[in-house]
């Protein structure tokens, strides 16, 4: 057995001994669940039936906003309840992946695995993500275009695994860790709601002429503006030069206006709309997916963009503006069916409400840039501690 053993590259103090490899289905009891009919389902009933598809996404978190519901009147369905702690893997389609269950009231359907650990869950599931389950279940799985694995096949998997204190000590810190990653997730979507809550009250609803909420000082009235009095199109052309930055869409992060690379270190001599610091990229192609950005950077948009440059206000205002729901309303009022685009004939004669204050309308976009930037950097911190948490992963535990 000796070949059997290894040693993480980090580990908590006090514990020396080698790991020792052992089978996954002599570390927790493997099942799956119940065969479910089309007649068995009720829309009404209490309990979320879970498949495949809960969780074939890749957040290790289950879906529940798809699938059908049972009754467990059935006294036969009682051993398929799932119980929080429970690990699920997908053992059809995308094949290794796992989630585990958080929730009452939830069920399992046939040709979902099910993994109840004989020693410490926690460390049971994070076992199982570091990556090598996923890839060995892969490297086993059997079929043509949809994949499957068995019960056997997700037993047999095996890794090095310490002894039980180690485990305890070693899966109450991912717990802790997954506490934290929880807890900036709610903070990055409480911001994310209160803006979306604030642009719906700062700008003023359909037939009134002052917003829910403003800024101290300003009291007048709001007033009438078609959207081409407040910006022009830019529409210059260039190209060639490879030392301006390109925006293309899949540099976007869609509803957030956030870059999602260094776009500097892309060499493209792709030709595009010129823009300058203070323009607002706006993309007109399929506007629902509210490609978006304020550039602090001269560059050249690359695609379906509109380059609109604010006349006598701010670009952060006009930012914010594009973000409102009457915005959006409008834009999406598209030409085309399969590839829609945002119609300029249209968006160019509609009228919206501005203050004809240009220091409330900087106050308002200056509020919604420091707010983007909050936004920004709890996001950031989020991405962190994922990337801490699989650097971890890689060094706590042993393929």
């Amino acid at each position: 057995m000796a070949e059997n053993k290894t040693k993480p590259e980090i580990r908590f103090p006090g514990f020396t001994d080698a790991w020792e490899k052992r089978q996954l289905g002599e570390v927790c009891t493997i099942s799956t669940g119940f065969p479910f009919k089309s007649e068995d389902f009720d829309d009404c009933a209490d309990y979320l039936v879970l498949t495949n598809a809960n969780i074939q996404n890749s957040q290790d978190t289950v879906d529940f906003s798809i699938g059908n519901r049972i009754s467990i009147a059935d006294e036969r369905l009682s051993d398929y309840v799932l119980s929080k702690g429970d690990i699920l893997v997908t053992m059809d389609g995308t094949v290794g992946r796992t989630a585990k269950v958080v929730d009452n009231n939830q069920i399992l359907a046939q040709r979902v695995g099910r993994l109840v650990a004989n020693e410490d869950g926690e460390f049971l599931y994070h076992w199982l993500n570091t990556g090598g389950f996923s890839a060995a279940m892969t490297k086993v799985s059997h079929g043509g275009t949809i994949k499957h694995i068995s019960l056997q096949e997700i037993g047999d998997y095996s890794a090095p695994v310490p002894f039980t204190k180690e485990q305890i000590m070693v899966g109450a810190f991912f717990r802790d860790l997954d506490n934290l990653i929880t807890l900036q997730k709610r903070k990055l979507e409480h911001l994310q709601v209160q803006k979306t809550g604030l642009l719906q009250k700062i700008f003023p609803k359909n037939g009134a002429d002052v917003p829910e909420i403003r800024f101290p000082g300003f009291t007048g009235a709001w007033e009438k503006r078609r959207f081409d009095e407040l910006v022009s199109r830019v529409s210059l052309m260039v190209g060639g030069n490879p030392e301006l930055p390109r925006v293309e869409y899949e540099d976007i992060v869609s509803g957030r206006g956030q870059l999602n690379k260094d776009i500097y270190e892309k060499k493209s001599k792709k030709n595009g709309i010129w823009f300058e610091p203070g323009d607002v990229l706006f993309g007109k192609l399929r506007p629902y997916l509210q490609n978006w950005l304020l550039p602090d950077f001269t560059g050249i948009a690359v695609g379906d963009w509109w380059v609109l440059r604010p006349k006598d206000t701010c670009g952060e205002f006009i930012y914010t503006l594009i973000q409102s729901t009457k915005y959006q309303t409008v834009s999406n009022l598209s030409t085309g069916t399969k590839m829609p685009r945002s119609d300029w004939s249209v968006v160019s004669k509609s009228e919206f409400e501005v203050p004809p204050d240009v220091d409330e309308q900087i106050k308002i976009g200056e509020f919604f840039a420091s707010l983007d930037r909050l936004v920004t950097l709890h996001q950031r911190k989020l991405e962190h501690l994922h990337k801490q948490k699989k650097g971890l992963l890689q060094k706590m535990f042993v393929s």
